[in-house]
């Protein structure tokens, strides 16, 4: 077996893997220009299908239109369950305690982020449209009966770059 060789690969993802982060990242500003907050998320399938998340909170007026959330409800009404079992959510921030427990409740088995939710938690500090909740998606999945495999936080520039001006007082 080879030493990995790079960053990501220490970290346990393939390099392969960065363009699906990246994927989530556009996702986030999409839903942005949008007027939506800056989350996105892809679920990959095992034979290189995607299913797209992104928040709706505001457009939608639903304070569970994360984008894990909306994303993890699309692929289980659209993908077979052995599906969703066998792929990868891939999410532009680290998924909160809400899309943590919707993503394990899906079977979903594998969690590739970009932004942790520490690092976000410093860029919104605590806003009036935006609570935060200190509670790392790992632990959430560390309570579950079955193994959930978290990678992340990938430092990616546009995942915090995302949030950049974003949470103001304006939003309030």
């Amino acid at each position: 077996m080879s030493e990995p060789t790079t960053q990501f690969e220490a970290e346990g993802l393939e390099p392969d893997e960065i363009p699906h982060l990246e994927h989530a990242i556009r996702l986030a500003s999409i839903a942005r220009d949008r007027g939506d907050q800056p989350f996105g998320a892809i679920l990959v399938t095992p034979d290189g299908g995607i299913v797209e998340g992104l928040n709706s909170v505001e457009t939608d007026g639903d304070p569970t239109g994360h984008a894990e959330s909306n994303l993890v409800r699309a692929a289980v009404t659209t993908l077979p369950r052995d599906v969703v079992a066998a792929s990868t959510l891939y999410t532009s921030t680290e998924p909160c305690a809400m899309c943590a427990g919707a993503i394990y409740w899906a079977g979903i088995p594998r969690v590739v982020f970009a932004l942790g939710e520490d690092e976000l938690i410093r860029i919104v500090r605590v806003h009036n449209s935006a609570p935060t909740l200190s509670l790392p998606s790992r632990e959430v999945f560390a309570r579950g009966g079955r193994e959930t495999t978290v990678i992340g936080p990938v430092a990616l520039p546009g995942a915090a770059g995302v949030h950049e001006g974003f949470w103001t007082e304006e939003r309030a």
